[in-house]
């Protein structure tokens, strides 16, 4: 990780409770740690948060390092919390919880089940970011 941003993420890891190297990972795989990335989709920032989202999470510049990780890094808690698996949290947060939900309905709340079904960015997605976090 950058060292300009060990203290944001840091400070965001206590804040919520989300393990910084699990936050460090997301950031690598939605970003590569580039604060001005924005997806072909919108998703905007570190931790490329779509400007709904952003909205919701009372973000005023998803650019903004400091707003953006503390933004994501509490999404990313309510999911944790939501779904109570790492795995099933970070397809939310890469799926989004709606179309979590609905797979969950349908397969059970299994990531091995879910994964088979789920879109491929979201299969990578999972993968990439456990294998970052896990080292």
């Amino acid at each position: 990780m950058p060292s300009q941003y060990q203290s944001i993420v840091s400070s965001a890891a206590d804040r919520y409770g989300v393990d910084s190297g699990l936050i460090a990972a997301i950031i690598q795989a939605e970003s590569s740690f580039n604060p001005n990335a924005k997806s072909p989709v919108g998703a905007q920032g570190l931790m490329q948060l779509m400007p709904g989202t952003a909205r919701g999470l009372g973000i005023r510049d998803p650019y903004n390092p400091e707003q953006n990780v503390m933004g994501g890094t509490q999404y990313i808690s309510q999911m944790l919390k939501k779904y109570n698996d790492p795995q099933l949290a970070l397809a939310a947060y890469n799926w989004g919880p709606g179309n979590l939900d609905k797979a969950i309905k349908k397969y059970g709340a299994d990531w091995s089940k879910i994964r088979a079904n789920a879109p491929k960015e979201t299969r990578n997605y999972v993968d990439k970011v456990m294998k970052n976090w896990r080292g």
